[in-house]
């Protein structure tokens, strides 16, 4: 396995656990009153918007050949960092 493909692994699982904590807080809003509902639903979609940004980097990333990978990595992280920082934010308020 190339070092390009094991980031892209620990992207892709790292993506894939956010999204389940995303999907676990839209359901307690769904459970929310109407105000509070109101307050979850902006943060969710601010959090799927973030997830739809590193989404998209993680697709670039798997697209550049071997040599060009390494150019793209460092704004997949600040992607991927936006969007864990996001998570962890909203996982605190939702509690």
């Amino acid at each position: 396995m190339s070092i390009k493909e094991a980031y892209q692994q620990k992207i892709e699982a790292q993506l894939d656990e956010w999204k389940a904590k995303i999907d676990k807080m839209k359901a307690k809003a769904d459970k929310a009153k109407a105000d509070a509902q109101l307050e979850y639903n902006k943060q969710i979609e601010d959090l799927r918007s973030k997830q739809e940004a590193a989404q998209e980097k993680l697709r670039e990333l798997k697209d550049a050949g071997e040599d060009a990978w390494e150019d793209l990595k460092a704004s997949t992280e600040l992607a991927w960092d936006s969007l864990g920082e996001a998570v962890k934010s909203a996982t605190s308020r939702f509690k």
